[in-house]
């Protein structure tokens, strides 16, 4: 590609970059093996689960071997499989836990929580991509938290059964980054692009309480995780050719898109987020604004978090409401309550007149 058809392709700068995988699933071995292809030299894995016998059909890192015996841990088994398709790739596996919101956690659980934590901590500060690949909303959301304080770059796939999102969030500003502006409503700053939990006004909860096993398993399509995880690899090595890196702007309309050259990225678009609709073979770019009361990376959850730490993330852990409180969404939803009740309430007098 470089000697051909793009000499200003910074190939180091892809090779050199440090990919934290959470998740090591579907969309994990996806997105692990289109890094290889684009010569990323550093991968990390991270699952706490093991290999069953139904996942080599649909997991391309693995094979029937790694099922047998209770199954080897997912991370592991991936990264095996990394150095045997490529030995030059540094990929190692991590077993672990991330805590999550709606999942209380008592007395018994409280040290392994906090060492999870901690490695969580050290791992994503010790990367610069992170991708967020696992199954469940609430797994995502301390990730999203640390990457945000940390400043570092996220791409998230989400899958349903006929549709993926696709997207990264915005990384938060310094002072080299604040006076860019916003492109005429036509455009929205890295540093102001919202991340997975922007479009939220509830916090996220035990998904898979009262639910039967194969309901709380996800049901794709084969063929969508490995279009969602190329998807995110793309975008992030299109995001590593913007001269701005994770504070390239998206565009909001078609006509501001840029595509390529000094501004822009080489590769092409970087738009903020990507949906795709397999049953109708469609797919759209959307952006959104960071949301001021976003329950993941608001100022105020940030603040809680830099200045409280783990006794922050506990409380957000044990306490259902916390996180819509001290961000507002509690207010917010009591205000709409009431407008509804206004609302109906001047509709009854309307038939009553």
């Amino acid at each position: 590609m470089k000697w051909r058809l793009m000499p200003e392709l910074d190939l180091d700068l892809i090779k050199n970059t440090r990919c934290l995988l959470l998740g090591s699933g579907t969309l994990g071995c996806s997105v692990a093996r289109t890094l290889l292809g684009w010569g990323v030299r550093y991968i990390t894995l991270v699952d706490n689960g093991c290999v069953s016998y139904s996942n080599p059909v649909r997991q391309s890192l693995f094979t029937y071997k790694d099922s047998l015996n209770s199954g080897r841990p997912k991370s592991e088994a991936a990264a095996d499989a990394l150095k045997a398709i490529f030995p030059g790739v540094e990929s190692c596996g991590v077993q672990l836990n991330i805590p999550m919101p709606g999942h209380p956690i008592g007395p018994s659980l409280l040290a392994d929580t906090r060492t999870n934590t901690q490695v969580l901590e050290e791992l994503i500060g010790s990367h610069d991509v992170v991708f967020l690949l696992m199954d469940s909303r609430e797994s995502r959301w301390l990730p999203t938290l640390i990457a945000a304080s940390k400043r570092k770059l996220v791409m998230n796939a989400a899958l349903g059964f006929d549709t993926y999102l696709v997207m990264r969030h915005g990384v938060k500003s310094d002072d080299a980054v604040n006076s860019i502006p916003d492109c005429s409503g036509k455009s929205i700053p890295g540093h102001k692009l919202g991340c997975y939990f922007c479009n939220d006004v509830t916090a996220p909860g035990n998904s898979q309480r009262d639910r039967t096993l194969d309901q709380q398993c996800t049901v794709t399509r084969p063929g969508i995780s490995a279009v969602a995880g190329a998807l995110a690899v793309e975008l992030m090595v299109s995001l590593l050719q913007h001269p701005l890196r994770g504070y390239a702007p998206a565009s909001c309309v078609e006509e501001c898109h840029s595509e390529g050259g000094e501004e822009g990225s080489p590769l092409g678009l970087v738009p903020h987020s990507v949906r795709g609709f397999l049953a109708k073979f469609q797919q759209v770019s959307l952006a959104s604004h960071v949301f001021s009361q976003c329950i993941a990376c608001s100022d105020k959850v940030l603040y809680e978090y830099e200045t409280r730490g783990f006794d922050f993330l506990l409380q957000a852990f044990n306490t259902p409401d916390y996180l819509e409180d001290i961000t507002g969404l509690t207010q917010l939803h009591k205000e709409m309550e009431d407008a509804q009740i206004w609302e109906l309430s001047d509709s009854e007098s309307c038939d009553l007149e």
